[in-house]
């Protein structure tokens, strides 16, 4: 076990929970670590905007439940919400292949991380 990496899961602040191989000697507080591959989104700033977006849609979505609004109208903006969630998926899978798989060493474990996360999104 003294060779082990433990994977490590935080959020940047962009919504998005990332996860990473620990260095086995940063592995006992969980916080101060280094990424095995550098990691940066080009995309970042556009990812929170359409997150923001989304979220007021859905915050305007829940008053029009509250106000018993017509079933059908509810269902068409859910459906528009659900849209844009997926849009802006598309966004960071994009982005994440472009910086983190491209520029890692795309070996087989990194494929099979992207593969879950595509897995548990659909």
């Amino acid at each position: 076990m003294e060779n082990e990496h433990k994977l490590y899961f935080h959020d940047h602040g962009d919504g998005v929970v990332h996860s990473h191989e620990l260095e086995p000697e940063h592995t006992s507080d969980g916080h101060a670590h280094p990424h095995v591959h550098p990691h940066s989104h080009t995309q970042t700033r556009a990812v929170v905007n359409r997150l923001a977006r989304a979220i007021g849609h859905l915050e305007s979505v829940k008053r029009m439940v509250e106000e018993e609004r017509d079933c059908t109208e509810v269902l068409v903006q859910l459906a528009a919400v659900r849209s844009a969630l997926n849009n802006t998926a598309k966004i960071i899978l994009k982005d994440h292949i472009e910086h983190c798989i491209t520029g890692a060493e795309a070996d087989a474990s990194s494929l099979q991380e992207l593969n879950d996360a595509i897995d548990k999104f659909i």
